[in-house]
């Protein structure tokens, strides 16, 4: 039996929005909402922009997280948070952590407004080879990467370019497909 590959599920390049480092916030949105519009209504839409250089080659990616956290400059003296889980942590900790950092001070449509005018590198996450993996690997590959890591996406590559993005989200379809067709019924 042939195992399924990254690249038959990856959304190549070409169907990802992508902006260049030096695109403002605000044009990295107005990408995100492009391709929003024509997203295939069979798939999830996409939560990221990914980031170019001037060679086109893809440097990054721009999330939601990444968008939110970029409008209370004052999380860049927490260090990478992405490897840090405040659970277990007390609500009370976590709120004089926001007390004293003296964090979301100001109005939302104030963070918005500074926000936008910022360039992509600025916000940006520049991906670690952790987070990548090559087209012709196995699903079990790219799931146990994802699992590992806590992804909810992995650039794909080929030769190491990168080619695609493999995200969480059709692969969770793709894992309740194949569920769905075992055929087990409820007793």
């Amino acid at each position: 039996m042939k195992k399924t590959t990254v690249k038959e599920l990856m959304v190549p390049l070409e169907g990802y929005p992508t902006v260049s480092e030096d695109a403002s916030v605000y044009e990295a949105v107005l990408a995100l909402e492009k391709a929003q519009e024509k997203f295939d209504r069979a798939r999830y839409r996409h939560l990221a922009v990914l980031v170019q250089d001037r060679e086109k080659r893809i440097t990054g990616k721009v999330s939601q997280w990444d968008l939110i956290k970029s409008l209370e400059p004052k999380y860049e003296e927490f260090g990478d948070m992405r490897t840090t889980s405040l659970s277990g942590l007390s609500p009370l900790l976590i709120k004089s952590m926001m007390e004293g950092f003296r964090l979301w001070q100001d109005d939302l449509d104030f963070l918005c407004n500074r926000t936008a005018a910022k360039r992509v590198k600025e916000i940006m996450y520049r991906p670690t080879e952790g987070e990548k993996v090559e087209e012709n690997a196995t699903m079990g590959e790219a799931l146990h990467t994802l699992i590992v890591g806590h992804h909810q996406s992995l650039l794909v590559t080929r030769d190491k370019h990168i080619v695609g993005i493999l995200r969480l989200t059709d692969m969770f379809n793709l894992v309740c497909e194949r569920i769905k067709s075992c055929g087990i019924q409820e007793k």
